[in-house]
């Protein structure tokens, strides 16, 4: 199952009872009525609170190994649309640097050489100049290539492009975070389908 995530809506529970995507997910899957039981549901890869787009679940308990595996293995395409901050002066690039948990501020994460490995491609779609008291940005394609938290925010900070809206690593804006999980693709582990899946993204550039 695959659904398109809001922002400002986590997708698994923090402890403090606050409505989750799961939950959403496991009442839609009941209303459905397909014979599958909500309480197998597992997503299987996470959004940040404010990142909006496509949320995958796995629907049942015998192919939830096979689909853990595919995440070990990153045999899943995922693609983000982004707007940073200022113009990017390179067209492509691979981001290559390791991350590591932040050990001044439990919230975030960080480059550093103690971190785990990661990689994320980025390829400018348009430079859009400052305007109507806009900075310039720049509007981006980003593939996730390992799956390390908040790495797209990391990375682009750390090429002094952070996210527009990114209230950790960048500057807070009243647009909230640009940043929307697009699409996935991925070889089903039963059928050998391949599979494409997109989400419209909710803003323009």
């Amino acid at each position: 199952m695959a659904i398109d995530k809001p922002a400002g809506m986590i997708v698994h529970g923090d402890g403090t009872g606050e409505r989750t995507l799961t939950d959403y997910a496991s009442d839609l899957l009941l209303a459905m009525g397909d014979g599958f039981a909500a309480t197998d549901m597992q997503p299987l890869n996470r959004l940040d609170r404010n990142t909006t787009g496509v949320v995958l679940f796995s629907l049942d308990k015998q192919t939830q190994p096979a689909f853990d595996q595919m995440v070990i293995d990153h045999a899943f395409e995922k693609h983000y649309l982004a707007l940073a901050e200022g113009k990017i002066d390179w067209n492509e690039k691979l981001i290559d640097k390791p991350i590591a948990r932040d050990r001044h501020d439990s919230r975030k994460m960080r480059v550093g050489a103690s971190g785990k490995p990661s990689q994320t491609r980025v390829k400018v779609l348009k430079r859009l100049k400052s305007r109507r008291g806009l900075p310039a940005r720049s509007y981006i394609d980003v593939e996730l290539l390992t799956g390390r938290k908040h790495q797209i925010r990391v990375h682009l900070a750390s090429e002094h492009h952070p996210l527009v809206g990114d209230d950790l690593y960048g500057t807070p804006r009243p647009c909230g975070l640009m940043l929307h999980a697009h699409s996935v693709s991925f070889t089903h582990p039963v059928t050998g389908e391949h599979i494409h899946i997109e989400a419209p993204c909710p803003w323009e550039p």
